[in-house]
């Protein structure tokens, strides 16, 4: 009788274990994981939902050794074309609250039946850009993060032209994020800065002022959200503003799929658009 029951308790165990975490509710899962996230090891981290389309360089209060790779997949009607985005990005931190980014980003043009023969661009590598963020600020008390980074931009010419000349411009791009978390699951964050555009043939020099604010909601229990981003630019008199609904899915435990629709607010040569983001997150000591 004994050596039966000696060979239950293991069964036991794992039947009494599995019933104690289905019985967790949602508040107290959001609570482990914002405690796994936060308080995992120093520096202070964070957690924020970070917006899927005008993403950030490295998570707010990036610890060392963080990496992700991320791919990304668009399409945008653009009245006379298609036009298809498609990135390559690896980010990391080489130390405590320190980005660094590597993006390559494509776009390749299909024409429309009805395009009233207007020319395609050319397919093209738009740039190489490289980016970095520095998180000075980071409160859990508050649950708050404040960042300042740059990113550059060596524009290239299109395919058609490729390499007469090479790098056609300069793109110079600081910005200034802030984010809050409220309770548990709602999530704000502000992303704003200039852009300064350099071409080199020319000599023109030309500036737009973009706005990003997004909002966000942490389904419980889970590393999902759902959202919205608002993306706004100022150009000289013109002014442009997408909304851009969105979800976060995690399909493994490093893994992830954001799924974004644009929808043209005040756009003269742009309607619906839609993009996919896979987040790959290496594991890290």
């Amino acid at each position: 009788m004994k050596n039966i029951i000696k060979k239950m308790m293991p069964i036991v165990l794992l039947v009494s274990s599995t019933i104690s975490y289905s019985q967790i509710s949602n508040t107290e899962k959001d609570s482990l994981y914002i405690n796994q996230i936060e308080e995992k090891k120093q520096p202070a981290k964070v957690l924020h939902a970070e917006p899927l389309y005008i993403d950030l360089i490295r998570d707010l209060g990036a610890r060392k050794g963080e990496r992700e790779w991320n791919l990304g997949l668009g399409l945008t009607d653009e009245l006379t074309f298609d036009s298809y985005e498609a990135l390559i990005e690896y980010e990391w931190a080489p130390m405590d609250r320190l980005g660094l980014e590597v993006e390559l980003p494509f776009t390749f043009y299909s024409p429309l039946a009805d395009n009233g023969g207007v020319q395609t661009p050319s397919n093209r590598l738009n740039s190489i850009k490289i980016a970095t963020q520095w998180s000075f600020f980071v409160n859990e008390r508050m649950a708050t993060s404040m960042a300042i980074g740059y990113i550059n931009e060596f524009e290239l010419s299109d395919f058609r032209n490729f390499g007469k000349p090479l790098i056609s411009g300069n793109v110079y791009n600081p910005f200034l994020v802030v984010a809050k978390r409220w309770g548990n699951n709602f999530h704000s964050l502000v992303y704003t800065g200039p852009m300064i555009g350099h071409e080199y043939e020319s000599g023109e020099v030309h500036t737009s002022y973009d706005v990003n604010t997004s909002f966000h909601y942490m389904i419980p229990g889970t590393r999902n959200f759902i959202g919205v981003e608002f993306n706004k630019t100022w150009e000289s008199s013109d002014f442009d503003m997408t909304m851009r609904p969105q979800m976060r899915l995690g399909i493994a435990d490093n893994l992830m799929i954001g799924i974004i629709a644009g929808v043209p607010i005040s756009r003269e040569n742009e309607r619906f658009s839609s993009f996919l983001r896979l987040i790959w997150e290496p594991k890290h000591k």
